[in-house]
């Protein structure tokens, strides 16, 4: 059955170009009313014009969709706030919420300065806390919502020079896996997506021929899912190039060692037994961890 978002308000930051704007184009393409937010500043976060979200919504218009531009940077609460009120002073409701904004500020951790880890934090995890504060009472009240925000493989895995970067990214893992949990109950079902595409936000990352296969488009299927009424909670869905992967935070059984003198010597000698993945699972709360260890503890008497 073909997913359809007609009478839904969607909220896309960071959608005047790259996969905010392929986003955005797709989610108005299946009937969503969207608001298009962008900054419209470099990849490092200067600068700011608000003509490139109205380019988006010139194209949705086009095609016979709605939308509306907004050009509020997600580090202001006060403008983010105000935002969210035109969209529900103009449709009414707000129940799509894609956390897409970000800026790069790429060095090794030795050579960063800490006002540039500040600022992709402040961007990338504290840009989508506002946005999805300002629209979660919504959301509450109409007992229902959607909410993506974008993590990465970079904060999922490491890499090289993305410190901050990195930093950011997982932090919105934690941050969904608290809100899918506290949403629940209202039908608020909240989700990360790691997308890999070629945007000015990868420039000089990776091999021409590489970025070639990774066009923005084909990762904006997995917000329309998420934005859907079908949509999972609590996933941390891939996509690349076509490609679609999940990725999970799992626990090992792992081993009880108990409390003695020599305990930090014994988790050395046993840290293949703690590490082994067999029967590993996924958490369904933070308490899953205590209960393991406790166990464990009863098990070996």
């Amino acid at each position: 059955m073909a997913i359809e978002l007609s009478g839904k308000v969607a909220i896309v930051t960071g959608a005047g170009g790259g996969l905010g704007r392929e986003h955005a184009l797709a989610l108005a393409a299946r009937g969503a009313k969207v608001v298009v937010n962008d900054l419209g500043g470099g990849r490092d976060g200067s600068g700011g014009s608000a003509s490139a979200a109205e380019k988006v919504v010139e194209e949705i218009v086009a095609f016979g969709g709605e939308g509306i531009a907004n050009g509020a940077s997600v580090t202001d609460y006060a403008a983010v706030k105000a935002m969210v009120a035109e969209a529900t002073k103009k449709w009414g409701r707000v129940d799509i919420l894609v956390n897409n904004a970000g800026i790069l500020r790429d060095k090794t951790f030795s050579k960063m300065e800490i006002a540039d880890f500040r600022a992709v934090l402040d961007v990338h995890l504290m840009g989508a806390v506002h946005c999805t504060k300002a629209a979660w009472e919504i959301m509450r009240t109409q007992n229902y919502g959607r909410i993506v925000l974008t993590t990465s493989s970079t904060g999922l895995y490491g890499n090289f020079g993305q410190s901050n970067y990195g930093a950011a990214k997982m932090a919105l893992v934690g941050l969904m896996q608290t809100l899918s949990l506290e949403g629940a109950k209202h039908n608020i079902h909240v989700n990360c997506l790691a997308p890999t595409a070629a945007t000015r936000m990868t420039e000089g990352l990776m091999a021409a021929e590489v970025l070639a296969r990774l066009k923005p488009g084909a990762v904006s299927p997995v917000v329309v899912y998420l934005a859907s009424e079908a949509a999972p909670t609590r996933a941390i869905l891939c996509a690349g190039a076509g490609s679609f992967e999940r990725a999970y935070i799992t626990l090992t059984p792992g081993a009880f060692i108990g409390t003695g003198k020599d305990a930090a010597d014994q988790i050395a000698a046993k840290i293949e037994a703690i590490s082994n993945r067999k029967g590993d699972i996924v958490p369904d709360s933070a308490m899953d961890q205590g209960s393991i260890e406790i166990t464990n503890a009863q098990k070996a008497g």
